[in-house]
């Protein structure tokens, strides 16, 4: 198939963007990488009437330490934040999950904010933020606005952006001293979407969990520093208070007990990690 026509603005900056995004509004797409977004358009799923490319503009490439947190730019391909240099020490939940993405050439193509935005409630990216307590930047050309993960994510497909922002860049807190941290994921093959993603983070006083492909969007709830027992009794009722989705490649049941089996050994894993 092919997609329905549609302009195509070439962005030379950013506000070029801003301004596009501000005319056009809910008739206009942000394209990067392409990767969810082709296939969307090539099937009809998704019809904007403007399409406005950012991969051009300077500045859209980067990756640094704010603070406590590492943040990464609208224009940072996938396979760059994964090779960056020293990431399995600054960011060691995104350096477990990010060889889980995809694949080669779609990692090669495919941004970081570009997957935040399409909001796949089984993306390895927006299960990692909300896990780490991540927040999303947005700018738009009247005012920038910072969102916590654990709010930007409102279902399949949906999010807190507005029609006339882009997703400026997203920030992972970085990886604290004597927190463990832990990805494990279920897929028919590895790259394909996950069944079931988990992703751990353990701390001197409390476990954090995060789930991918079981609700329609990233969820992740907090426990004491529980063992045995008490953490599955936690993680059954984690399981049956999420609203687990039944299709094709698995049903809630089985999903339901990812949660409980993967979780587990994802926390269990975490906590080992921690130094």
């Amino acid at each position: 198939m092919k997609p329905a026509a549609f302009d195509y603005i070439r962005a030379g900056d950013l506000t070029e963007v801003l301004e596009a995004l501000d005319k056009h509004g809910s008739d206009a797409r942000i394209i990067a990488g392409g990767q969810s977004l082709l296939p969307m358009l090539n099937m009809h799923l998704a019809k904007p009437a403007v399409l406005i490319d950012i991969m051009n503009i300077a500045g859209l490439d980067r990756i640094g330490r704010e603070g406590d947190a590492t943040v990464v730019s609208a224009g940072v391909r996938q396979a760059v934040l994964m090779r960056r240099p020293g990431l399995a020490g600054e960011q060691p939940l995104l350096a477990a999950a990010l060889p889980w993405l995809g694949h080669y050439q779609t990692r090669a193509r495919g941004t970081v904010c570009g997957s935040v935005a399409h909001a796949d409630p089984s993306a390895e990216i927006p299960l990692c933020l909300v896990a780490l307590d991540g927040e999303i930047r947005l700018r738009s050309r009247r005012k920038r606005r910072s969102v916590k993960a654990s709010e930007f994510f409102g279902g399949m497909m949906v999010t807190d952006r507005g029609d006339d922002e882009l997703i400026e860049a997203v920030a992972f807190p970085a990886a604290k001293p004597g927190s463990g941290y832990a990805f494990r994921e279920v897929a028919r093959r590895h790259g394909d979407f996950a069944i079931v993603g988990c992703a751990a983070v353990v701390t001197g006083d409390a476990i954090h969990l995060a789930v991918a492909g079981v609700a329609d969007k990233p969820e992740r709830r907090s426990f004491p520093l529980l063992d045995g027992s008490a953490l599955t009794d936690a993680l059954n009722v984690f399981a049956w208070e999420l609203d687990a989705r039944e299709d094709l490649h698995a049903t809630a049941r089985l999903r339901r007990d990812l949660v409980r089996s993967l979780g587990l050994s994802t926390i269990e894993e975490a906590k080992r990690c921690r130094a």
